[in-house]
C-alpha cells in the first residue's frame, strides 16, 4: 500500500512516538533500576509537549512477548496538573504501563520463548508505523512523524525479517527511527534502522545523565537537526540473520531471487523454491550494494 501523502503543520512541530523497553529479563540484570529509568523518560517527555502546545506523544511499551499503546497525549485536552500532584501524562503512563507489565509477565509464564532474552521490537516498531499511517490519513495537517526506540534488550534474529520491513516501510514513508540503546553491547538492529531512515543512533556512556543525553540529542525536531552536529553513527554492522536458522551470520547463501539468507547451503530456496547456487556471498556486502542504492533521507 503506497504511503499517504505529507501534509505538515510548520516544521518545528512533532509527533513523536516512543518505543518503551519494559523487558524484565534486561531490567532484572542491569545496573540501573527501571524506576530510575522511567524518571528520566517521563522529564523528558514532558519537555516534548512544553516546547511545542501543537507537538505529539504516543508512548508504545515493547514487553517480552507483547506490544500496548501507553499513552496517546491528543486523546487529552488538558496537559495540566492532576490533583495538584503530577502532570496528566505521568499518572495516565504509570498506570497503563503497570497494568501492561504485569500482563506481559503472565505471558511468559503461559508462553515462553525457549529462554529468548529479545524483547518484542518487530511488533513495536509495526504498532508506530500503523499508527503514523493513521494520523497521515486522519485530516487536512498533521506534525513531522519521528519513532524513538528507547531499548536494553539484545537483538532477536528470530525478528530480523520483521524488522527489516519495517525499517524499509519507515524510509519509504520518510520516517526518521532514532535510539537510543542503553544495553552492554550495541543493536545491530538499530544502527541499521537508524541509518537507512537517517535518524540518530546513540549509546549513551553515563546513564545517570540519561536525561541530557534525551533533551540535546533527541527533544530537536527535524528541522533543527539540519542546524545542529549530532552524533552519527560509526561502524555500522550490517550482519543479517539466516532465515534457516535465525542465527546473526557474516558469510551465506543467498537467494538471487527473493534476497533470501541461509547460513548452510541447501538445494533449492525454502522461501521461494529457486535452485541454490554453489558459491557463498558475504552478506554484508550484499547489505552494502543495498545501501548504496538507498536515497538518502
Amino acid at each position: 500500500m503506497a504511503s499517504a501523502p505529507s501534509k505538515l503543520y510548520a516544521d518545528d512541530v512533532s509527533l513523536l512516538v516512543v518505543l518503551l523497553d519494559t523487558n524484565p529479563f534486561f531490567w532484572s540484570t542491569y545496573s540501573l533500576p527501571f524506576s530510575k529509568f522511567l524518571s528520566h523518560v517521563l522529564a523528558f517527555l514532558n519537555s516534548i509537549l512544553v516546547l511545542n502546545q501543537l507537538n505529539e506523544v504516543v508512548v508504545i511499551g515493547t514487553g517480552y512477548a507483547s506490544c500496548k499503546y501507553l499513552y496517546n497525549s491528543s486523546s487529552y485536552s488538558n496537559r495540566s496538573l492532576e490533583d495538584g500532584r503530577m502532570p496528566a501524562l505521568c499518572t495516565r503512563l504509570l498506570n497503563n504501563l503497570e497494568e501492561f507489565m504485569i500482563g506481559d509477565e503472565q505471558s511468559i509464564e503461559e508462553d515462553p520463548r525457549g529462554g529468548t532474552m529479545s524483547s518484542l521490537l518487530s511488533g513495536s516498531l509495526s504498532m508506530a508505523l500503523c499508527y503514523i499511517q493513521k494520523v497521515f490519513r486522519s485530516g487536512s495537517l498533521h506534525p513531522h512523524p519521528r519513532i524513538l526506540c528507547l531499548q536494553g534488550s539484545p537483538d532477536g534474529p528470530e525478528q530480523y525479517v520483521a524488522i527489516m520491513n519495517s525499517i524499509f516501510s519507515a524510509q519509504r514513508s520518510m520516517v526518521p527511527i532514532d535510539s537510543c540503546y542503553i544495553g552492554s553491547h550495541n543493536s545491530a538492529f538499530l544502527q541499521q534502522a537508524s541509518y537507512i531512515t537517517g535518524g540518530v543512533y546513540l549509546k549513551p556512556q553515563q546513564m545517570d545523565g540519561l536525561f541530557q543525553y534525551l533533551s540535546t540529542v533527541f527533544a530537536t525536531d527535524l528541522h533543527s537537526r539540519t542546524f545542529l552536529q549530532l552524533p552519527k553513527s560509526v561502524g555500522v554492522d550490517f550482519r543479517a540473520s539466516c532465515f534457516c536458522h535465525k542465527k546473526t551470520i557474516d558469510m551465506g547463501f543467498v537467494c538471487s531471487v527473493c534476497l533470501s539468507i541461509f547460513c548452510k547451503h541447501h538445494k533449492k530456496c525454502s522461501t521461494c523454491g529457486s535452485v541454490f547456487g554453489e558459491t557463498p556471498v558475504a552478506v554484508d556486502s550484499v547489505v552494502s550494494k543495498l545501501k548504496r542504492k538507498t536515497p538518502e533521507t
